[in-house]
């Protein structure tokens, strides 16, 4: 298996982790429509709510950069900038396995 994923954390002003989320949540709607989305998990710190972890597998580094090309995927990058802490965090991953993919 030759997939592209990536494991971030996001860091929301304090008390913006819900508008976040929401805007991750779009997101995910919209990737999951474009070429070589397998996974676009968003999930919340359970100790910090303003900390949004997103979990994503593409078939290609090449796919998942496409689909950051999307006039929609940029309008919702635009409107998180505003609301960000910090740079995401983040690490690039070989993905190897496991269940749940195809």
């Amino acid at each position: 298996m030759e997939k592209f994923g990536l494991h971030s954390r996001l860091k929301a002003a304090k008390g913006k982790g819900e508008e976040l989320s929401s805007i991750l949540l779009k997101a995910a709607d919209l990737v999951a429509k474009v070429k070589g989305c397998q996974l676009y998990l968003v999930s919340q710190d359970a100790q910090n709510k303003d900390h949004i972890w997103v979990t994503e597998v593409w078939d290609s580094k090449e796919d998942h950069g496409n689909s950051l090309q999307s006039a929609k995927v940029k309008k919702l990058i635009v409107k998180a900038l505003p609301i960000l802490e910090d740079q995401p965090e983040g690490n690039s991953l070989e993905v190897l396995g496991g269940f749940g993919l195809s």
